[in-house]
């Protein structure tokens, strides 16, 4: 586990270390948690980097094809639910 000390401006601005940086992946966004002993910073990525990460989730299907599917799975939980009353 790495640990540093760090300084913090009068404006409440600290550097995290960039080992630390690079080891989880911060880039100019940052989730910061309150936690019962402390704070907690998480990278946050932005969401133009996300773009296109589901693409092979789906790859080979329409749109049309996903919704109908979707319909029909529930149309059936619908039937089995009826069934229960």
């Amino acid at each position: 586990m790495n640990a540093a000390v760090v300084r913090i401006t009068r404006k409440g601005q600290a550097t995290i270390p960039k080992n630390l940086r690079v080891k989880f992946g911060f880039k100019d966004r940052a989730l910061v948690l309150e936690k019962d002993d402390g704070v907690l910073f998480k990278p946050v990525s932005a969401i133009s980097e996300e773009r296109g990460s589901l693409r092979r989730m789906f790859e080979g299907e329409t749109a049309v094809s996903i919704l109908k599917d979707a319909r029909e799975a529930d149309a059936k939980r619908e039937e089995e639910l009826e069934s229960i009353k």
